[in-house]
């Protein structure tokens, strides 16, 4: 059993980490802004900002791993790249292994070929959400030597508008984008969550990127 903070824990992608993480005996503490619709039997919520330094070092100590899956909307606009930077000196000091939710962007549309982000064309007000998922991973690429960390890309069509069936399986790549039969490059929360836990469980992708799709 590991011990695993989540940051972010009562959203989208964070809350299927807790529910997954949860449902398999871990111990789980999920920090947010808001208390949950739904809390999860067993595990323990924390409501407080990141911003507060007190919150932040609450959610490393004690901690086996740390995963971020904070929104960058409302008050947090324009600050979880601070956040990085912070958790990075935080979690290396204090030995824990780092997991951070990125964007698709920076996957590579085919083999050697280029990023998605060079070949889209994305409307200007999601343009700063998909810089931070491009800056975070090169946060993490220039992170210590001695910081073990994971950067988490999810299919092009993921989100809570986006309708999904969970299917219990899905497929990874390091850097290049999976579509499926039919084109598509989509994963549910739930099948995300899967693939991340599995992670914790089983480590693979040390100071890694790697990308999730159904």
């Amino acid at each position: 059993m590991a011990r695993i903070s989540v940051i972010g824990g009562t959203g989208y992608a964070g809350s299927a980490v807790v529910r997954e993480a949860a449902r398999r005996g871990h111990e789980v503490t999920a920090f947010s802004r808001t208390s949950p619709a739904a809390p999860v039997p067993g595990v323990t919520y924390v409501s407080g900002s990141v911003l507060d330094a007190d919150v932040l070092q609450c959610a490393v100590d004690g901690a086996d791993v740390l995963f971020e899956a904070l929104s960058p909307r409302g008050d947090m606009a324009g600050k979880v790249e601070a956040v990085i930077d912070d958790l990075i000196g935080l979690t290396d000091r204090a030995g824990v292994r780092l997991g951070v939710l990125g964007g698709v962007s920076s996957v590579l549309v085919s083999p050697g070929g280029p990023r998605l982000f060079d070949v889209s064309d994305p409307a200007p007000e999601v343009l700063p959400e998909i810089q931070l998922g491009l800056d975070k991973l090169e946060a993490m690429k220039a992170a210590p030597d001695s910081l073990d960390w994971f950067y988490v890309s999810p299919a092009v069509e993921f989100g809570a508008w986006v309708p999904s069936t969970e299917t219990g399986q899905y497929r990874i790549s390091d850097d290049v984008l999976l579509k499926g039969p039919d084109g598509k490059s989509e994963v549910s929360a739930g099948d995300l969550a899967i693939a991340i836990v599995d992670e914790f469980e089983n480590p693979i992708h040390h100071r890694q990127r790697f990308h999730v799709a159904h």
